[in-house]
């Protein structure tokens, strides 16, 4: 069968609205990515802001928790281990290196201690080695307390029996929040690690 003018014609006529109806869905499918990456950008803008949102509500419940344990660690550290000065939220920097501690008490003359409090809502094994950096690099933020005796206490709203003993294994107080007072929870033959 010969394949006359008219059949090209037609045949061509048919690839031009094929042709036309591929771009047609070539364009449908470039709007819909388009609109696809307008949501992606839209989801990820609210997931950046809920992060901020979370760590900020995090900052905020560990700095409530922190408010929580200073009446009570005030107590504890006024009267159990006579401490002179109590300062809440210690923060200092030196030749470009930073440490913050929760509460540092110490007192000066007979009694020359000092005592560096971390104040955690869920007290875990990092939490164990927070604290022990902190000590470790004490008197090298704290030159003016170079001769004192240096202790740890780890104060936790909830924290397990396993933790608790790794605590008290390293030689650091525990304290904990019993009806929204902080106790030490040691026992009576404890022996604290000197810093």
């Amino acid at each position: 069968m010969a394949t006359t003018a008219d059949d090209v014609w037609r045949l061509l006529g048919e690839l031009i609205e094929s042709q036309k109806e591929t771009d047609r869905r070539f364009q449908e499918t470039d709007r819909k990515f388009q609109e696809t990456d307008r949501k992606q950008q839209k989801t990820d803008r609210q997931i950046k802001e809920l992060g901020k949102q979370i760590g900020g509500l995090a900052s905020k419940f560990g700095s409530f928790t922190e408010g929580l344990a200073l009446p009570s660690m005030e107590k504890i550290l006024r009267k159990k281990f006579a401490m002179e000065v109590i300062s809440p939220s210690v923060r200092v920097s030196k030749q470009g290196e930073h440490i913050e501690i929760d509460v540092l008490a110490y007192a000066n003359g007979s009694v020359n201690q000092a005592y560096v409090v971390e104040v955690k809502s869920h007290a875990k094994e990092e939490s164990i080695e927070q604290l022990k950096t902190i000590l470790q690099r004490f008197r090298y933020f704290f030159p003016e307390h170079q001769h004192k005796q240096v202790y740890g206490i780890l104060a936790a709203v909830d924290l397990s029996a396993y933790v608790r003993q790794k605590i008290l294994q390293e030689g650091l107080y525990v304290a904990r929040i019993h009806e929204d007072v902080f106790t030490l929870d040691i026992p009576e033959d404890f022996e604290p690690k000197v810093w």
